[in-house]
């Protein structure tokens, strides 16, 4: 399956009060398993820099991927990106193919 990055950006307010962020946190992730069932997450982190928060996910296709973006949209995210991925081995696998 491909897999993909969704970068996040949360409002401040939603970060001051860490019961109140689990809970939207667990929120958003109980509706992204009940509408993307087929996603497979490998990790979510809180990072440093322009973003919040990373996830890191498998989904069958870009309409999946779509979809995760548009459920963190709609529980607050102030901006969602997603990312297509492709592990080092499988882009150095078709750097080779490129250069014939």
């Amino acid at each position: 399956m491909p897999i993909f990055v969704l970068m996040t950006r949360i409002a401040s307010e939603n970060l001051n009060d860490p019961k109140g962020r689990r809970a939207m946190g667990k929120e958003w992730l109980k509706k992204v398993k009940a509408t993307c069932p087929e996603v497979k997450w490998h990790a979510h982190y809180a990072i440093l820099g322009p973003y919040d928060f990373m996830d890191i996910y498998e989904a069958p296709d870009v309409e999946t991927a779509h979809r995760v973006s548009l459920i963190s949209r709609a529980e607050g995210a102030l901006c969602a990106e997603s990312w297509q991925a492709l592990p080092y081995e499988n882009f150095l696998r078709v750097l080779e193919e490129v250069q014939g």
